[in-house]
């Protein structure tokens, strides 16, 4: 198993192996420090939500425009709790997060591609195995958001702030522009959000 997941790693990241990069070494140590302990399908709590949100403006906002995808309120709103959390933590703004999930998945907490990516943020299951725990669920939306953001963080900073190459190394689709232009048109339009 660490054999495969070695070569994995070698794979997704050519030329770094977590033996010889401390960098990469780093995210996966940080990362387990922190998903561990995340192993319940729980959303972020309003005072989890208060602690990074500077009002209610934006969860009211997007929960409209969520509807249409989440039709429960207590859901939605749990969800975009969550996904407002998770994307702050990871220093990414909401709204991206919020259009990776429109494209990836479509706001279907049970989705499976046909590659076997999981959940909300399509999350391939041998991540698990690099940055997680073998409990860990990828369905559970705080796990699946976690790990979304936690990637697409890595992913972003591997590629220095550039989000096209960030967001097509995310799909799997680097070099390919239909992935990041399909996530910017969300981006720009359905998810646009200033404060007032």
């Amino acid at each position: 198993m660490q054999k495969l997941i070695l070569t994995i790693t070698t794979l997704l990241f050519p030329g770094i192996t977590a033996a010889n990069n401390p960098h990469y070494e780093q995210l996966a140590t940080n990362t387990q420090a922190i998903i561990l302990h995340e192993t319940s399908d729980q959303a972020a709590s309003y005072t989890e939500y208060a602690a990074v949100a500077d009002n209610v403006t934006w969860l009211v906002n997007m929960s409209r425009r969520l509807e249409k995808y989440i039709p429960d309120l207590l859901e939605r709103e749990a969800f975009l709790r969550t996904v407002f959390y998770e994307a702050t933590r990871a220093g990414l703004d909401p709204q991206l997060v919020l259009s990776v999930i429109q494209v990836e998945s479509g706001f279907k907490k049970y989705a499976v591609s046909h590659a076997g990516a999981r959940g909300y943020m399509q999350i391939m299951p041998f991540w698990v195995g690099v940055i997680g725990h073998q409990n860990h669920n990828l369905f559970h939306l705080r796990l699946n958001l976690r790990y979304g953001c936690t990637i697409l963080r890595h992913y972003l900073d591997k590629e220095k702030g550039d989000y096209f190459r960030a967001l097509g190394r995310y799909n799997g689709s680097l070099g390919a522009a239909s992935y990041p232009q399909s996530v910017f048109n969300k981006w720009q339009t359905t998810w646009r959000y200033t404060s007032s």
